[in-house]
């Protein structure tokens, strides 16, 4: 049976940005390399003032917020459905404010892999919300998506560009290997390098994700993806940030792929001994009274307390009742993080304390997990250890 015909669409409202989809077109239709792939370029309308390709009904009636969210929507089940049947070859968006918001979330519902680029109006500025966590390339247009022109010709060839790039650029060569889900931040290095590098020589590919907020919601993106085959969630300072309110959360959603996959987790309390800020003028008033440590001229980390250890034990632990797979926690009793050891600005004990004994009490005694406190620096080797033969103990249980 013959493979499906490649196809590379260029998306736009072609009400308002018909022209500068219609150039692109002809960029991309010249290009001899998606020629010799027989790529196939095609152009789809999503307009909201007047029918469209993926919503037949005028939209000019709603709020052009309803009438973007009800297009969007059409727009990822239509690009799911191109993906599935193996005809998607990637896609390219042009939009202002109002179509990168359209484009956005359809291009991050793509999987990771697959080429995706929006030329946008917005691309100069926070593009957090449009990019997520996905593997989405956000071009600056400089001048409005608005006509053709000096500027807005070279911008719009350098992007086609780029696409074709992506489309017709060769697959990477890597082994194929199970991939393992890691995170990480600077004061768990140790840790987490140390149990990579041995993974690494057992024949795993191992994903290292930067606690960052944005890092943790990543990998789990790829395990919803079925990308990843365990996880070592060492790292679980993005809880701290989510709960007392720092700059790098966990989000609303973090944990809650362990209730939907039975992916085997080993899991610990890597840097929650800390919340991270901004520059030290950024730090909201009503820390500026804690124990605070610069990191950086960019980053000011604030050392937990009970208090809100003994609310990050409570937010994790009303995650992970609802985890169907096995879960292993470790506990490194002898301290968290790099700034939480004898001598350093954030040893507390009695703060940990209060965080393992939450988690104690409400973890014990469910069948698919297992807490236990390891008499050592989460940086030791044998904590390190432990980590190891724990994921070696549930590796098969998923």
């Amino acid at each position: 049976m013959a493979a499906p015909q490649k196809i590379l669409y260029v998306i736009g409202t072609m009400d308002t940005k018909g022209q500068e989809v219609d150039f692109v077109v002809g960029i991309l239709s010249c290009s001899e390399a998606l020629g010799k792939k027989g790529i196939e370029v095609r152009a789809l309308d999503v307009s909201t003032s007047v029918p469209n390709a993926l919503v037949q009904e005028s939209l000019a009636s709603l709020d052009r917020s309803v009438a973007i969210e009800r297009t969007s929507k059409s727009l990822i089940e239509f690009l799911k459905r191109e993906l599935e049947q193996g005809v998607l070859a990637g896609a390219i968006g042009l939009g202002g404010s109002g179509g990168t918001a359209l484009i956005a979330p359809a291009f991050r519902a793509m999987p990771i892999g697959v080429p995706k680029l929006i030329v946008s109006t917005v691309a100069a500025g926070n593009i957090a919300p449009y990019v997520g966590c996905s593997d989405l390339v956000m071009f600056p247009s400089i001048v409005d998506v608005s006509g053709l022109n000096a500027v807005s010709t070279r911008i719009l060839t350098n992007a086609a560009n780029a696409i074709v790039g992506m489309v017709c650029g060769g697959a990477p060569n890597h082994p194929s290997k199970p991939a393992l889900g890691m995170t990480m931040f600077g004061v768990t290095t140790p840790c987490v390098t140390a149990v990579r590098e041995e993974l690494e020589k057992r024949g795993y590919d191992c994903l290292v994700f930067h606690a960052t907020g944005v890092g943790g919601q990543a990998m789990e993106g790829l395990i919803e993806g079925g990308f990843l085959e365990g996880v070592l969630d060492l790292t679980t300072t993005e809880v701290a940030d989510e709960v007392v309110g720092g700059v790098f959360p966990a989000g609303a959603k973090r944990f809650d792929v362990l209730s939907q996959t039975s992916i085997p987790c080993v899991l610990s309390v890597g840097a929650m001994d800390m919340v991270n800020f901004g520059a030290i003028e950024t730090v909201p008033e009503e820390f500026r009274s804690r124990k605070l440590h610069i990191h950086n001229s960019n980053v000011t980390l604030m050392r937990t307390s009970a208090d809100e250890n003994r609310r990050c034990a409570d937010w994790v632990a009303d995650k992970l009742t609802r985890a169907i797979g096995p879960v292993r926690i470790l506990l490194p009793t002898q301290g968290v993080s790099a700034l939480d050891a004898p001598g350093k600005p954030f040893y507390d004990p009695q703060a940990n304390a209060v965080l393992f004994d939450r988690l104690e009490h409400r973890l014990n005694g469910l069948a698919n997990i297992r807490i236990e406190r390891v008499s050592a620096h989460i940086n030791d080797p044998v904590f390190i250890e432990r980590v190891l033969v724990a994921f070696d103990e549930i590796r098969h249980e998923a």
